[in-house]
């Protein structure tokens, strides 16, 4: 939201907005742009007539004032992608979405796009390098990419995001439940894709990894042009990767199979786009990756540490396979913080079955109050253990007690590797990094 509000102030719109609370770097970077608000909370006397209308966040309640004074009034009210619908609704939209991957191949088309001078907006869900926003929107560009978001669209619509934008072209990486407390089945979770196959322009093209048993379902059937593809062909070597293109192996700084798969879903966006395939490569080659993806926190004495933002299932156990077959010589130390509600749910958490397997020492940890602030039952670390069927995991609740386990570690070379949508209780994860390798 505070994206977007900065991508239209920049516009040379007049924008305002209310939160009852707004962090960090969201708070600085409004303040840069002059529009942080003045203080925290809902005043209805900020909704009058002169509003244009106004972007309604995931976050407000139904029975938010604001919202109730503007409904009161009359005025237009749009969710966060009806809005990006409505500017885009004459350009080309492009729309990647999946339960995984979607982040970072929605970044390399961005990225590619840039470094060959096409002009387009986008919308992503992380901070890129060399980006200021994480949303542009202009009136020139005829193209938009869009990453395609499964979570409901407002507190008073409840469609998934990705349902809204109609693209021309689209992407699903795959399918794999998450979000339980939205999608409580894995049927209904898998409904919600189902149902996006069919928003698609009916003279749009969808592509697909071929890799996924659901998405082949899904797609036998399907009226719109469609086509499957397969992870790129790549060299695991001295502990980089380089894709194996035909006729010369291109350096990329990052690796994992999935990320292979994601190399070639970009590939296939691009190539749609009509950009050639030898500056695709020639871009691909600088890219950085999205913020927390297979991020390099600190190295030295033989060891490195690294911050990936897995956490559900299947995120967890590509990345921990990644590592294990770029580093294959060291001794790897994976860590998990539980920090989203499908993974704090005790029913949930079988779905984590062998995701930590393939690393030499695996850590789960969670803040038991975070359970309790989600009104979720008790969790014990015994329920971890049993979830993840990992008899040697250690289960930690106390982040004093993390710390001083992750400091502990003899191995000389070795890889540590954190893995989180949160910040392990508000830990300083550079300035521990610095320490584990010291």
């Amino acid at each position: 939201m505070h994206n977007m509000a900065i991508s239209l102030h920049q516009k040379g719109y007049k924008i305002t907005g209310s939160d009852d609370d707004i962090f960090e770097p969201s708070r600085s970077r409004l303040r840069k742009y002059g529009i942080l608000p003045e203080r925290r909370g809902w005043d209805p006397e900020k909704i009058t007539p002169d509003l244009d209308g106004i972007i309604l966040g995931m976050h407000a309640r139904k029975d938010n004032p604001e919202l109730a004074k503007a409904q009161e009034l009359g005025i237009k009210i749009w969710s966060f992608p009806e809005y990006i619908y409505e500017h885009s609704k004459d350009k080309i939209r492009i729309v990647i979405g999946g339960s995984h991957g979607k982040t970072t191949i929605t970044s390399m088309v961005i990225h590619v796009l840039r470094f060959n001078n096409y002009n387009f907006d986008y919308m992503v869900g992380s901070q890129l390098e060399g980006f200021e926003t994480m949303v542009k929107l202009t009136e020139d560009a005829n193209i938009i990419i869009l990453e395609g978001d499964e979570y409901p669209s407002s507190p008073l619509d409840s469609r998934p995001k990705f349902h809204l934008y109609q693209p021309q072209i689209a992407l699903l990486t795959g399918i794999e439940w998450d979000h339980m407390n939205i999608f409580p089945t894995f049927e209904n979770y898998l409904k919600q894709f189902i149902d996006f196959t069919h928003c698609i322009d009916t003279k749009g093209k969808l592509f697909w990894f071929d890799g996924d048993p659901n998405l082949k379902k899904i797609t036998e059937n399907l009226d719109i042009e469609n086509e499957s593809y397969t992870a790129h062909p790549y060299v695991p070597e001295n502990n980089s990767t380089y894709l194996d293109t035909g006729g010369k192996q291109v350096s990329v700084p990052f690796f994992g199979k999935h990320n292979m798969q994601n190399i070639s879903g970009a590939l296939h966006i691009c190539m749609e786009l009509g950009l050639p395939n030898e500056q695709f490569y020639e871009a691909i080659s600088s890219f950085k990756g999205a913020a927390h993806r297979q991020q390099l926190l600190a190295e030295g004495n033989g060891r490195k540490v690294y911050l990936d933002f897995a956490h559900a299932p299947s995120k967890v156990r590509a990345t921990v396979i990644g590592f294990r077959e770029t580093f294959p010589q060291h001794h790897i130390i994976a860590c998990l913080e539980l920090h989203t509600f499908s993974s704090l749910n005790k029913n949930f958490l079988p779905q984590y079955k062998g995701t930590m397997d393939p690393s030499n020492k695996a850590i789960v940890f969670y803040n038991p109050e975070v359970v309790a602030h989600k009104k979720l039952p008790a969790l014990e670390t015994n329920d971890v253990i049993k979830g993840f069927k990992n008899e040697h995991l250690i289960a930690i609740n106390d982040s004093y007690e993390l710390k001083e386990l992750l400091l502990s570690f003899t191995e000389g070379e070795c890889i540590v590797l954190l893995m989180t949508s949160g910040s392990f209780s508000g830990m300083d994860m550079k300035a521990l990094a610095q320490e584990i390798v010291k």
